[in-house]
């Protein structure tokens, strides 16, 4: 949905009742699965360490997960935990019939074999996506299960009548979790994509060909006016912390003291890898931080969730 005007140009893709929507959906089909079948998805997510933030985002998929019917299980490892202990719980959550889903909340410990980990995870629970054969699928074109964060972009797009067939896109970034799957989506859907990244020459000529530029570079505020070609449509996937007052200024323009309260009161705002005061001026459409990607990456996380019950009992 597009709501009100941000800037002299830019409108916003608020990505609110989209995620609700979805959430609607996947809770209608649970209610049903139940009904008729007595089988309730589950879905097992597993956080090591105390990271704040893995903290947070596992809080929310929880709450999601109650919102729409979902079962859940938060299986919280203390951050001395080995690989070889992680491997065992993963192990056990594959020979379960009662777990539909694994989650394995990302960044584990430095001491932790993150590879090991996602290739020992069942490909048929991988509802994140990432296991090298929902990656191979993917890069295919015979997806099962796709990234959350770039199917949710893939779904805020269509929503908002964004013309992805024959667009020149950009994806600025090439992480397994967002860069590559989102090129592999956009590319199945017919737009003529480039992949940018902290190497590429003069990133900002590049990126501004781009009727459709995607931003997940994980850098607060680097992408500016010099990157976007006027009216083109800017998804801003980064989630970064600004405390400076100075950098909140520059970001956020007439907005600044707003965002300057919500510092004073939490010692932080929270700023994407697009400036937004910068790429307001200019972009036809752009996605806000928060209030954006994010909240979209929670409703495909349920969706692929209940594709993985639906998928296991052939439903």
């Amino acid at each position: 949905m597009i709501a009100e005007n941000i800037g002299p140009r830019a409108r916003s893709l608020e990505a609110a009742s989209l995620a609700a929507r979805i959430k609607d959906e996947v809770k209608t089909e649970i209610e049903q699965m139940v009904k008729e079948r007595g089988v309730r998805p589950c879905l097992a997510a597993v956080r090591v360490g105390e990271d704040p933030a893995s903290a947070v985002y596992v809080r929310n998929k929880i709450r999601a997960c109650e919102e729409v019917g979902i079962r859940s299980e938060h299986h919280a490892l203390p951050e001395s935990t080995s690989t070889a202990e992680l491997l065992e719980l993963i192990a056990s959550l594959n020979l379960r019939d009662d777990v539909d889903g694994i989650l394995v909340q990302l960044p584990l410990p430095s001491g932790i074999d993150e590879t090991a980990i996602i290739e020992a995870m069942d490909p048929a629970k991988d509802v994140d996506g990432f296991h090298p054969v929902n990656a191979g699928k993917l890069a295919m074109g015979r997806p099962v299960f796709v990234p959350c964060t770039p199917a949710g972009i893939i779904e805020l797009l269509d929503d908002a009548g964004v013309e992805i067939r024959g667009a020149n896109a950009c994806v600025v970034g090439r992480s397994q979790i967002v860069g590559r799957p989102m090129a592999q989506l956009l590319l199945q859907r017919d737009a003529t994509v480039t992949i940018c990244h902290s190497r590429t020459r003069d990133l900002a000529a590049v990126a501004r060909t781009a009727d459709l530029l995607v931003v997940a570079i994980g850098r607060a505020g680097l992408v500016g006016r010099d990157h976007i070609k006027p009216g083109a449509t800017v998804i801003d996937v980064g989630m970064n912390k600004a405390s400076d007052a100075d950098q909140v200024r520059s970001l956020f323009g007439s907005e600044a003291d707003k965002r300057l309260e919500v510092v004073a009161k939490r010692g932080y705002t929270l700023v994407g890898d697009v400036n937004p005061a910068e790429a307001a001026e200019v972009a036809g459409m752009l996605t806000p931080v928060p209030g954006g990607v994010g909240l979209l990456t929670v409703a495909m996380l349920m969706k692929n969730t209940l594709k993985a019950a639906k998928l296991r009992r052939k439903h």
